[in-house]
């Protein structure tokens, strides 16, 4: 599996199939390089409502016909404006063409604001991800704070080989609470995400890189937009 990053929480996971998760990108992410018409995917994994995350999800799934799969309210709002998806929960898995998809708790909101100034439609319950594709498992927690069930339900269940982990401190964990994670995540690689692309989100990747590796078994990964690691 090549994992190319593409900013903030965004990563387009290149195998037997095409995946991108969390699609934030040109010209709304002032960190991204690509704009939505630059991809091409099998499946979009959509953590959550928020602008940063579902992104161009339908304007991704209306030009290529990729499925978008997140929780079922963030899919039936996506279907209502012409996209294609499988809406899932928390704790749901399913298969689609030899890739696994689980769903996963997040600590977070998932309010969806179609217009400035409007209320907020409100679409479900955030999640994170489990992906796995060609032998390969990847973890991405979409924003979420620190929870118990990363060691016991993902960490001890799983055998994870990589962790895309947000660490931007505000509304979601900070680098320490992201090792404390990773600890308990016991994957092999941990790549941080949802920094320094955003307000509050300012921090120290190779700080974090540091700390992560003193304190766990994991090897941090920093991905800059537009670099890729392969496994």
């Amino acid at each position: 599996m090549k994992i190319h990053f593409l900013g903030h929480s965004c990563f387009l996971l290149e195998g037997s199939k095409k995946v991108i998760i969390d699609p934030y990108l040109k010209p709304d992410n002032p960190v991204a390089l690509k704009t939505a018409e630059e991809i091409e995917c099998d499946y979009i994994l959509a953590t959550h409502g928020h602008r940063d995350h579902l992104g161009s999800s339908i304007a991704i799934s209306k030009r290529t016909g990729a499925t978008i799969i997140a929780a079922w309210e963030v899919v039936y709002h996506c279907q209502t404006l012409g996209a294609t998806g499988h809406g899932m929960h928390i704790g749901g898995v399913n298969q689609f063409d030899g890739i696994k998809v689980k769903l996963t708790q997040a600590l977070h909101g998932s309010g969806h604001i179609t217009e400035e100034g409007k209320p907020v439609t409100y679409l479900g319950n955030p999640c994170g991800f489990l992906v796995w594709m060609d032998g390969i498992c990847l973890y991405h927690s979409g924003d979420t704070g620190l929870f118990g069930d990363m060691r016991t339900v993902i960490g001890d269940l799983n055998k994870i080989d990589v962790a895309c982990l947000c660490i931007p401190g505000n509304y979601m964990m900070d680098p320490d609470d992201a090792v404390i994670a990773a600890d308990w995540l016991k994957a092999k690689y941990v790549i941080p995400m949802h920094y320094n692309s955003t307000p509050h989100t300012e921090q120290d990747p190779q700080a974090f890189k540091a700390k992560l590796e003193s304190k766990t078994n994991s090897e941090g990964i920093i991905l800059k937009p537009g670099e890729s690691f392969e496994i």
